[in-house]
């Protein structure tokens, strides 16, 4: 395929509620979207950089610029074989694995429509219907987030996370298993923790979680392993891994056993595929991340999830969780077993809102075969 265009846009979109982590709370959400167009057809995907530099290095604002000054030369107006050969072409550009990843899976995007088959079979994925977890923000009380996770248990999620910080841990998660004693629990600290708090990250062991996920720094993968071994609790890293290579040292070193796959975070299906299998080969579940995606995202993260690597129920939950109004037709919906049945149509098997984005669109630039570039404030 030959793209002839590829423009980048900013919407905003308001989440339904506050979300809060350990490094912050979030409910107006700049969004970056990227489209390529070839022969008549459109390919979209998201960039899932936030706001700030505060889940990784990447932004919003970043990411658009090296996708306007390095990424998109590289590709517009370029033969390409099909969008696997993409890391090989963008291994120039270090690091910025989210922006990588939206152009990237643009074009995943593009290539499935034009060989008339659905995402998830191009990439390899097997299944027809994905199982599904949520998330849950730190809460103001404890009665607050109960509340939640019944609400979310009775919805028929097969796995609660909860995320959790330093004096919102250990009392909210007794309470939580107390109530909800035979529950697939997970806590998820965002980096929260330091080794130095061992002693207190050990009195979690006696919940029977199903992980705990990236409790100390955000690069780090040594000290995990040296938590690891004092823990009986299962590690599971996020932010550390950004490739297949940093999944496999963590895996050698006992730094984790489980892995989450965020699609952005590790830059794209290419990528995310050859982690997924990796860990299907020696036993290691992974599992399909999320971040706050409006349903485009949501629907690459669905096809990602097919693939046989993803063994425990992923952040792919329903966009009415999230958004009033999605940007995708029909919106993910979660059956009432917890499961997403996917399309099976070509491409994502979703229906872009085209008139829904330019509503919400707040900037806009085009590159063409041409060379032109038009922006909108």
């Amino acid at each position: 395929m030959r793209l002839e265009q590829v423009t980048l846009r900013e919407i905003r979109m308001r989440l339904r509620a506050p979300f809060e982590t350990s490094f912050g709370s979030i409910q107006d959400r700049r969004i970056l979207l990227v489209e390529v167009c070839s022969e008549g057809l459109s390919g979209w995907a998201e960039c899932t950089a936030m706001e700030t530099p505060s889940f990784n290095s990447e932004t919003i604002d970043v990411a658009w610029l090296m996708l306007r000054e390095h990424l998109t030369p590289l590709v517009l107006d370029k033969d390409i074989a099909s969008a696997r050969d993409l890391p090989e072409v963008f291994k120039p550009i270090r690091g910025n694995e989210m922006a990588k990843a939206a152009l990237e899976n643009a074009v995943w995007h593009l290539d499935s429509q034009m060989r008339n088959v659905p995402l998830h079979r191009l990439l390899g994925g097997t299944l027809n219907e994905i199982s599904c977890g949520v998330s849950l923000g730190i809460q103001p009380t404890i009665d607050k987030l109960l509340a939640l996770v019944d609400r979310e248990v009775s919805a028929g999620y097969q796995r609660i996370k909860l995320k959790i910080k330093p004096g919102k841990d250990v009392e909210v998660v007794r309470e939580v298993r107390r109530r909800f004693p035979r529950i697939k629990l997970s806590v998820d600290a965002n980096s929260a923790y330091t080794l130095s708090d061992v002693d207190h990250l050990k009195k979690l062991d006696e919940f029977q979680l199903l992980m705990m996920e990236q409790p100390l720094d955000w690069d780090d993968i040594y000290e995990h392993s040296r938590l690891q071994a004092q823990l009986d609790t299962d590690i599971c890293l996020d932010e550390s891994i950004h490739n297949l290579r940093h999944a496999s040292a963590a895996v050698e070193m006992d730094a984790c056993r489980v892995v989450n796959i965020k699609l952005g975070r590790v830059g794209g299906h290419t990528e995310a595929g050859r982690i997924q299998a990796y860990c299907a080969a020696r036993g290691i579940p992974a599992w399909c991340g999320g971040m706050i995606e409006s349903g485009i995202g949501r629907a690459h993260n669905i096809a990602m999830s097919t693939q046989a690597g993803f063994a425990w129920p992923g952040d792919v939950s329903a966009s009415q969780r999230y958004w009033e109004e999605d940007i995708i037709e029909p919106e993910v919906q979660v059956t009432p077993q917890g499961s997403i049945r996917v399309p099976q149509t070509p491409g994502l098997g979703y229906q872009i809102r085209e008139r829904r984005i330019e509503e919400l669109t707040v900037g806009r630039e085009s590159h063409d075969t041409r060379s032109a570039q038009v922006s909108v404030a």
